[in-house]
């Protein structure tokens, strides 16, 4: 590290001391203060390096934000431009600043379909509640009031706000805090390695769609606004790829019931799959386009819910504006640190890098497969998620008390890796310009702890 970013030793204790005493945070301050923490001071590239002097690969680009990596000096620039010429000034009613107009204008050039009108926000949480809200009130204003359910499904996560949270399908976030907002109602997910019902892709008949149908039916097509997915569904059950058919057939049942259809790309938007939107590998547009995380390159808080002009020309109308709002949506200096991002994208031919790199690391993944606990290694482009079990025959979980998936992301980061874990999953996601000489690294890491991690607890 440069001499002006190193600590003294007790500069790093007090700053642990007040992390302690001063930070809330989703973070388990008991594993905290047993163990050392480790705060990141710089990045670079594909790597990170925390207040101690160690050095990371980023294997997760900091929760799926960083898909160009750190340190790029031409967003810094831009942002920095953009703060002196202009640091705030709302977009509202009618008086708009310059960047998030452009910024709209980009996303409508690479959105797919007719995916063109941009509602800017924070946060991927907070545009999960902009779609619910645009599809409840795009409804309500032409005479349906009745529909005001949203089908979401199990194992998805969609985000921490009250809303958002309703839509999640997960119930470690939600058991605090229910009862939680009515008329959200949960199927079953296209998860096939783990079907609900224990049935084989090849003989179900795509019984998770039937399941969607019957429900929607069950509930009154006519009392429900929207259906929300993650159409490639995220790191809680590693971004397991649908069965053939399941995405078109919902889009064919949506115009079926007259249900808009929602898409959450918080995690897999730009380029982790290989295409700049997962559901472009089928096809399919949604009418509404959740985007975050990625969006900035992980530089300023930013986040949208993208619609199409039938839907969002509704909102045009005397009196029946959008009656939703941030205070800091679409803030001037994110939407420029997004469009430098995008720039990035494109310039550098990340998309496709992805494409192939993800390739590269997928056939290097298989040998891990051969572990008596690794059941499924799934994903797309450069998003893996490797499922950990207890029976890999009976495709039996990982006993969660064993804390298996938390031991293996830890022997990681000794040895210089960060990956996430959830619990019996692993989620690998490096950024889209990783290089082999990386690759190769995290992939050993990887295989020798998961080595390591069957003779630790037995597991034969």
């Amino acid at each position: 590290m440069n001499k002006e970013e190193e600590f003294t030793k007790k500069q790093i204790e007090d700053i642990k001391k007040n992390a302690l005493n001063n930070w809330l945070d989703y973070a388990d301050n008991y594993e905290i203060a047993k163990k050392n923490l480790k705060i990141m001071v710089k990045g670079k590239g594909l790597y990170l390096y925390d207040i101690d002097g160690n050095k990371y690969i980023d294997a997760v680009s900091s929760v799926f934000t960083t898909p160009c990596g750190h340190g790029r000096k031409e967003v810094a620039d831009a942002v920095y431009e953009q703060m002196c010429k202009l640091e705030y000034s709302p977009s509202l009613k009618n008086y708009y600043t310059e960047p998030p107009i452009r910024l709209s204008k980009k996303l409508a050039e690479i959105s797919p379909g007719k995916i063109s009108r941009s509602f800017l926000v924070n946060s991927g949480s907070e545009a999960n509640e902009t779609a619910f809200k645009i599809a409840k009130q795009y409804f309500w204003q032409r005479g349906e009031k009745s529909r005001y359910k949203i089908v979401a499904r199990r194992n998805s996560y969609h985000g921490s706000t009250y809303g958002a949270l309703s839509a999640t399908g997960l119930s470690h976030p939600r058991e605090p805090f229910e009862p939680l907002v009515p008329g959200f109602i949960h199927v079953m997910n296209a998860w096939c390695y783990c079907c609900e019902l224990g049935l084989e892709p090849d003989i179900c008949g795509l019984a998770c769609l039937k399941n969607m149908e019957q429900t929607v039916v069950w509930e009154n097509p006519d009392t429900i606004a929207a259906i929300i997915i993650d159409p490639l569904p995220f790191s809680h059950i590693g971004y397991p790829v649908p069965p053939e058919g399941y995405l078109k057939g919902l889009r064919e049942l949506c115009d079926k019931y007259g249900i808009l259809l929602i898409f959450d790309e918080v995690q897999t938007g730009f380029g982790k799959t290989g295409k700049m939107f997962a559901c472009e590998h089928w096809d399919v547009v949604p009418d509404i386009l959740v985007i975050g995380k990625g969006f900035s390159g992980g530089y300023l808080p930013i986040a949208a819910a993208i619609t199409t002009p039938a839907i969002a020309d509704g909102f045009w109308e005397p009196g029946k504006e959008l009656r939703h709002g941030h205070t800091q949506g679409g803030h001037p200096v994110s939407c420029v640190a997004a469009l430098k991002n995008i720039e990035i994208i494109e310039k550098e031919n990340l998309v496709n890098k992805a494409a192939e790199m993800g390739k590269y690391m997928r056939e290097s993944f298989k040998n891990i497969k051969n572990y008596p606990i690794v059941g499924s290694v799934q994903g797309l482009g450069l998003l893996f998620g490797i499922v950990l079990v207890q029976d890999k025959n009976k495709k039996r979980k990982i006993n969660p008390g064993l804390g298996a998936g938390k031991w293996i992301m830890d022997r990681c980061y000794e040895k210089g890796v960060i990956i996430r874990e959830n619990s019996d999953v692993l989620a690998i996601s490096p950024p889209l310009n990783i290089g082999k000489k990386e690759a190769d690294i995290i992939i050993r890491v990887i295989d020798e702890t998961i080595f390591e991690a069957v003779r630790h607890f037995n597991l034969k």
